[in-house]
């Protein structure tokens, strides 16, 4: 079973008069703090595991369709049954947490609030709340980091005295998730003992994290074959309304939009091969700051034209590393600059998520509409981090959205390729530049390209520091 027999035994006792000892632990700050990292659309059907008497489940019912509370102790949820009685799309079940009464692959939220600490098996319990998301669908766990008050043990029954962020990170990694944040909530947890010792109650306050991870949307195969096709001379993009003009930056006719920030100079100067096959959705070039001798990295240099903007500006003490999945996108690359007698570039296949670049050699990233088809954009974050010198700056223009997509978008190749369907909210995109260590994300805003199911999709350019 997922929670402890002592910790059974406390609910069993306490459930009569959970809600009070609830609101003097923590405050609807925490409900907020987790519902907001979840991105809820109405359409969606979630999970609270380790409901109790529905505190959580209550924040989520006015959002999405169906909500399912599940509890192990049948007292707590006799009085989950009275204080959710108001809402007709709240079910609630019985189960142990190590066996949720649901299909794989079947929510598209599962939350768990102040849940975890009781279990005995923190991992196994994670594992089988990811096993029942859906790919693209979120698990957000709230709960108490490591503290030193073993006397919660006695008096609550909890298992673990809270938990390392770092070990949550991991073990939502472990279990498949990718985009993983793990972050103060803002919150805390106050507890007053319910005994007296030494003639003076005890009392602690805790901080709360919260952890977010979404389930692998496998799409790298799928992405990296439209950008194949690409390389051969066809486009296919479009915005999301369907109109051409979002990653393949216009038509033949107008390779390189202006409105996309490419001056009519910067146009003449680059190899005319890579302004015809230029994928992006903005140029980060044109606010990085280039100083001569810099090292710059561009992930997901396709044919070449920011690598080779790049490469204008830091000379020939400079140097451009070119990182691409596509190896028909590095054959045209690589051509180019052999045939516009262009030195110090230079082209390497890999993933963005697996930089092939050494640790704190860049001064510069670089990257045009590329991490939104990542499907662990987290990672990709942190690669950067780790090649950046200290100081290193980070000049990304990519692909945003102002919330999450229906299921059938967000799982819809196409659409992925496009640039659409990876786009992440904004705030879960800087929240995830923060998480890798990057000091203060930035974010410019251009018009939005369109919109879809009620969610804006817009371009920007985000900039952040690696702290020195």
């Amino acid at each position: 079973m997922a929670s402890s027999q002592a910790s059974s035994k406390y609910f069993e006792q306490v459930a009569g008069r959970w809600d009070s000892i609830r609101a003097g632990y923590f405050t609807e700050g925490v409900r907020d703090a987790a519902i907001a990292r979840a991105y809820l659309r109405p359409e969606m059907a979630v999970a609270d595991i380790g409901a109790g008497t529905g505190f959580i489940a209550a924040g989520l019912a006015p959002l999405v369709k169906k909500v399912y509370a599940v509890d192990g102790s049948p007292a707590m949820l006799e009085v989950a049954q009275k204080n959710l009685a108001g809402f007709e799309n709240i079910e609630i079940r019985q189960a142990d947490g190590l066996a949720l009464p649901f299909p794989g692959e079947s929510l598209d939220a599962v939350f768990a609030n102040m849940y975890l600490h009781h279990c005995e098996d923190p991992a196994a319990s994670i594992r089988e709340m990811v096993r029942v998301l859906r790919p693209g669908g979120r698990l957000v766990i709230t709960d108490m980091d490591a503290h030193p008050h073993a006397w919660f043990k006695e008096e609550m029954a909890d298992v673990w005295l809270g938990f390392e962020r770092s070990q949550v990170n991991a073990w939502f990694k472990a279990a498949g998730l990718v985009n993983v944040v793990v972050a103060c909530s803002g919150q805390s947890c106050a507890v007053d003992s319910q005994t007296v010792v030494e003639a003076e109650g005890r009392r602690a306050t805790v901080s709360i994290f919260a952890a977010v991870g979404t389930r692998r949307m496998p799409m790298r195969e799928q992405v990296q074959g439209a950008y194949a096709a690409r390389a051969a001379g066809s486009c296919g993009c479009g915005d999301a309304a369907g109109n051409g003009g979002s990653c393949c930056s216009g038509t033949a006719e107008a390779p390189i939009p202006t409105q996309l920030g490419y001056s009519a100079a910067e146009i003449a100067s680059a190899p005319a091969e890579a302004a015809e096959i230029s994928l992006g959705c903005g140029n980060p070039t044109a606010i990085a700051k280039l100083r001569p001798g810099e090292v710059v990295l561009d992930i997901g240099s396709g044919g070449g034209l920011d690598a080779f903007l790049a490469a204008s500006r830091v000379g020939p003490s400079g140097r451009v590393i070119g990182v691409d999945m596509t190896p028909a996108m590095l054959q045209r690359a690589r051509a180019a600059a052999r045939r516009n007698h262009i030195p110090n570039v230079r082209f390497r296949w890999g993933y963005a998520e697996k930089l092939p670049v050494e640790d704190a050699s860049v001064d510069v990233i670089l990257s045009n509409c590329v991490i939104n088809l990542a499907e662990d954009k987290g990672r990709v974050f942190e690669e950067a981090f780790r090649v950046l010198k200290p100081g290193g700056r980070l000049e990304v223009s990519d692909v945003l959205a102002s919330g999450s997509f229906p299921a059938e978008i967000h799982g819809d190749a196409g659409a992925w390729s496009e640039c659409v369907s990876g786009a992440l909210p904004e705030r879960e995109y800087l929240d995830l530049i923060e998480g890798a260590g990057f000091e203060a994300p930035s974010v410019r805003r251009s018009p939005a390209l369109g919109d879809l199911a009620g969610t804006s999709v817009y371009s920007a350019i985000v900039s952040a520091v690696k702290p020195g």
